[in-house]
């Protein structure tokens, strides 16, 4: 069987954005976060908002290519970019004094990707 990559048309064209940005500013980070988008759905990511407490210092981008959940607390002030929230966890990071914005703005925002870190 031929793999044909996502069908969801708001992925594709994000996954075709996000090489772009990738080879005109030479930001690898965006290829990988391009990568991890194509996988199948079933292989997607999901974190939770204890990992992103975990894994991140205050003030810090983050990008999650899937879904942030709801479980755990967070107590830093963090941006978090990801393909889908739940509405507990948008709670959470607003709560911590954080912030939540999607893909496309972040890539916006920090074309070059510089100091953004990813969490699978």
């Amino acid at each position: 069987m031929r793999r044909t990559g996502p069908t969801n048309i708001v992925v594709r064209k994000l996954v075709r954005e996000l090489r772009k940005v990738s080879n005109q500013n030479g930001a690898r980070i965006w290829d990988y976060v391009a990568d991890l988008l194509e996988r199948p759905s079933r292989r997607r990511v999901a974190v939770n908002v204890s990992k992103i407490n975990r894994c991140s210092s205050a003030g810090e981008y983050i990008v999650v290519p899937g879904k942030v959940l709801g479980a755990g607390t967070i107590n830093k002030p963090v941006t978090v970019a990801a393909l889908a929230f739940s509405q507990k966890a948008i709670e959470k990071i607003l709560g911590a004094g954080g912030t939540v914005i999607s893909i496309p703005d972040l890539v916006r925002l920090n074309p070059k990707g510089s100091e953004v870190r990813v969490i699978v």
